[in-house]
């Protein structure tokens, strides 16, 4: 198949020069983004030609951290009000009635919300099994597929429950074995490590608090064996550290390092509760960080220090977090937090717009270890979103790009994906959404109620 957008008002590439071009076009084929360009003249015949002489495009954003099935507890009213470690005692004993048909519903639910957002490429972080729910991954996989997402699955766990000193109670924890078994089926039923793969599969023990070290170390030994990625929290709140401190006898930072962890194919979720000195470590390292500034603030856990963590060479994309500490899945949002809250922190002078954007395209694809997405570029993949600048909340803007972020957060109104137009006019195009959010309600009242 092959794909014409034409007139586009402004393009932003997110290349190496951060050109932003005007009535700009892109052609695609099979997927691939073939040819960009400015101007009307000369342009190839396509399949399909979309006119978006209104439009913003940018590339597709990449979400480097979630967890879908927490859309089913939002707003969850006895957790409204509790940081991070009351939070989790409060809502693991409802997660542990999860399903095959709530987690299914859960993703697309999640799904749906991040493509209407911008958002093409999503990671998601499941550790939640349930005793006799085992296939949970599987149903998240075929979430995917029928929404037409880019997606990283990654395969968490959790081993170590309160009886052991852990957090999560003993009914949702897993034995190690059946952890690592697991996790290598999954690698070989669906990975792909092939360039514009749609999806891929990592593999993410929970947090310290609630695996082993000797769970983290055969997972980095997997992992490191079959080519696949490592994920984990890390660093998130003081509690964890503390927990680190006295159950180890070291900060979180040493408890990864000596379990084999610190390396370009780690990416971790947080990263609040670094020191100089380990932000140096991490630079050299070239581990990713997942920074999740709306949960953070949500959870009163901190402002991760995402602007020096970048200039010591970590790779720093842009995390949505579980939809029961963000409550929202809106990618274009994540960005305008970002750059809010380092602007807080910082100055306004300390991060742009643009800095906010290649956090949430270009640095999220590399921390998911991926060079063909997060860009517009001849040779990478086709994943793109388009935002109407004749909405309310872009009326009287006079930068384009600026009004992305600087203005309310908009709905998308074209989302590509390989190539294809999933979202079109602001509609899903691959299933209804609404009959997604019909099965959504009816699975969280279950589960809540």
């Amino acid at each position: 198949m092959t794909l014409l957008l034409r007139n586009i008002h402004t393009l932003v590439l997110m290349d190496p020069a951060n050109r932003v071009l005007r009535d700009a076009y892109v052609y695609a084929e099979e997927g691939e983004v073939v040819r960009i360009g400015t101007g009307s003249a000369g342009l190839p015949k396509a399949d399909r030609v979309i006119r978006a002489p209104h439009a913003v495009a940018i590339p597709g954003l990449v979400n480097t951290h979630h967890h879908l099935y927490q859309t089913l507890t939002r707003a969850y009213a006895p957790a409204a009000n509790a940081e991070l470690f009351d939070w989790l005692r409060t809502l693991y004993p409802i997660w542990a009635r999860l399903d095959e048909e709530a987690v299914h519903a859960a993703t697309l639910a999640g799904m749906a919300e991040l493509l209407l957002s911008g958002c093409t490429t999503t990671a998601d972080h499941h550790y939640v099994f349930p005793r006799g729910r085992a296939n949970l991954i599987d149903v998240q996989i075929d979430a995917a597929r029928r929404i037409g997402m880019r997606f990283l699955a990654t395969r968490g766990s959790m081993s170590v429950g309160r009886s052991q000193g852990g957090l999560p109670p003993d009914s949702v924890v897993q034995r190690e074995e059946r952890i690592l078994s697991d996790s290598e089926r999954l690698i070989a039923k669906y990975h792909d490590p092939a360039s514009g793969a749609m999806l891929q599969i990592a593999l993410a023990p929970c947090s310290p608090f609630s695996v082993s070290p000797e769970l983290m170390r055969a997972t980095a030994e997997l992992a490191h064996r079959h080519g696949v990625r490592l994920h984990t929290h890390l660093a998130e709140t003081r509690d964890e550290e503390a927990y680190c401190q006295e159950r180890f006898g070291k900060r979180p930072l040493d408890l990864l390092e000596d379990v084999g962890w610190l390396g370009r194919d780690t990416w971790l979720a947080h990263g609040i509760f670094f020191n100089r000195r380990e932000i140096g470590r991490l630079g050299r390292a070239g581990t990713g960080i997942a920074h999740c500034p709306t949960s953070n603030m949500r959870l009163g856990s901190g402002c991760a220090p995402v602007i020096a963590l970048a200039r010591a060479g970590c790779p720093v994309g842009l995390g949505v977090d579980g939809s029961a500490s963000n409550d929202s899945s809106h990618m274009l949002a994540e960005a305008r937090q970002a750059l809010l809250l380092q602007r807080l922190r910082h100055g306004a002078a300390a991060i742009t717009v643009l800095d906010a954007l290649r956090m949430a395209t270009v640095g999220g694809a590399r921390c998911l270890g991926r060079d063909d997405i997060g860009s517009i570029e001849p040779g990478k993949r086709a994943d793109l979103a388009m935002f109407d600048l004749r909405a309310a909340a872009y009326s009287g803007a006079g930068d384009p790009v600026s009004a992305l972020l600087l203005c309310a957060p908009a709905q998308a109104e074209t989302v590509i994906v390989e190539g294809r137009v999933v979202v079109d006019g602001g509609s899903l195009q691959y299933i209804s959404h609404e009959s997604i959010l019909r099965r959504h309600r009816r699975a969280s009242a279950k589960l809540v109620w």
